[in-house]
């Protein structure tokens, strides 16, 4: 049996974090709930890749959602 915290995905970039986040790393790390985190993605503003059964979001994808966010801001 696989323990909720352990890190399976060790699918990792060059600075040694993961490629890809499970939904529970991706809404923590977003500091939302985990259902925001699902209305992103279903309203398309947050990418998402399906493997079997499992949902993971690319790091690339939170950084490119945060950069939106961040350009929203500028301009308001």
């Amino acid at each position: 049996m696989i323990d909720e915290n352990t890190q399976i995905n060790d699918t990792r970039g060059d600075a040694g974090t993961p490629e890809l986040l499970t939904v529970r790393e991706a809404y923590k790390r977003l500091r939302i709930s985990k259902w925001k985190l699902y209305d992103l993605i279903r309203s398309n503003l947050l990418g998402s890749v399906q493997i079997g059964r499992r949902r993971l979001i690319p790091i690339e994808a939170i950084r490119s959602y945060v950069q939106q966010l961040q350009q929203r801001e500028s301009f308001a």
